[in-house]
């Protein structure tokens, strides 16, 4: 960072009552679900990039490799590098930072997060991801919403996360934050393991739901909606020619509809009914 950027530190100080959102992409990100979230909330809060973290000490070039582009002016190297942008949605500031996951430092690279999100003083850092999992493309994607903060627990509805297991940057940094004092909350897209590859525009529109929810603001889906429909169009026809993975589709659809039902809960019902209300009021 910019550690010293005093100019980056004084616009994050500026700002009221911000909500943190953080994705990267990587081990944390199936479908790349949880970095096009914040892609897609950058462009609809017409956010500012504030400051970007130098990649030197963080990742491995052979790894996350630098990227050439060509111009009329030359070509251009583009490096791996964590970005810190700052944007607004209605009446609420955004903290957004992406990047590829690092490969090395990860406790000085928390370090540096941590300082700079102290300095938003976020009322929420929402740490998203998405994973792969036994779920059907054709049903609604499941979004786990969990802190290890028992306060943010109550106060959100939130649950408590019983993974134990290897972390990626994600879990470092949820509980950098919460060691920080802040109040920290996990968004995770259950992504299908067959079809793996991105983009998941459902997904993403999954995950921006229940940041509403969480961020209690409402976010112009823009061509999300369409692109999920005609995601799960063209997943369809590469299964319908496909005797044996269409009929492992149906068993997952048959075992999520029995075990599941998460869109019919009463709290679903309601939270869908006040997200809808929330839509209609906005000018």
């Amino acid at each position: 960072m910019p550690a010293r950027d005093h100019n980056a530190i004084s616009n994050l100080r500026e700002l009221q009552d911000p909500v943190a959102v953080l994705a990267f992409s990587g081990w944390n990100d199936a479908g790349s679900a949880a970095t096009d979230a914040v892609l897609h909330l950058i462009e609809v809060s017409d956010a500012d990039l504030l400051f970007s973290l130098d990649g030197e000490d963080h990742y491995d070039f052979q790894v996350n490799r630098p990227m050439v582009s060509r111009g009329e002016d030359g070509d251009r190297i583009s490096w791996p590098r964590t970005d810190v942008w700052i944007g607004r949605i209605g009446e609420r500031d955004l903290v957004l930072i992406t990047g590829p996951e690092p490969n090395m430092r990860w406790r000085s690279y928390a370090a540096q997060i941590v300082s700079a999100l102290r300095s938003a003083h976020p009322s929420l850092v929402v740490v998203l991801g998405s994973l792969l999992a036994d779920n059907a493309h054709t049903r609604p994607v499941p979004v786990s919403r969990s802190s290890a903060d028992p306060r943010v627990r109550e106060r959100l509805g939130l649950s408590r996360s019983t993974y134990e297991g290897p972390t990626g940057i994600t879990g470092v940094l949820s509980a950098a934050c919460t060691d920080a004092g802040m109040d920290v909350a996990s968004l995770w897209a259950a992504v299908p393991h067959y079809v793996a590859q991105p983009p998941n525009p459902k997904a993403t529109l999954a995950l921006l739901h229940r940041l509403e929810d969480l961020a209690e603001v409402t976010i112009d889906p823009g061509e999300l909606p369409e692109l999920g429909r005609a995601w799960e169009r063209g997943v369809a026809e590469l299964i319908d020619d496909d005797a044996e993975l269409s009929s492992y589709v149906a068993s997952l659809e048959a075992d999520q509809d029995e075990t599941e039902l998460p869109e019919a809960s009463g709290d679903a019902i309601a939270a869908e009914f006040e997200r809808y209300l929330r839509r209609r009021n906005d000018p």
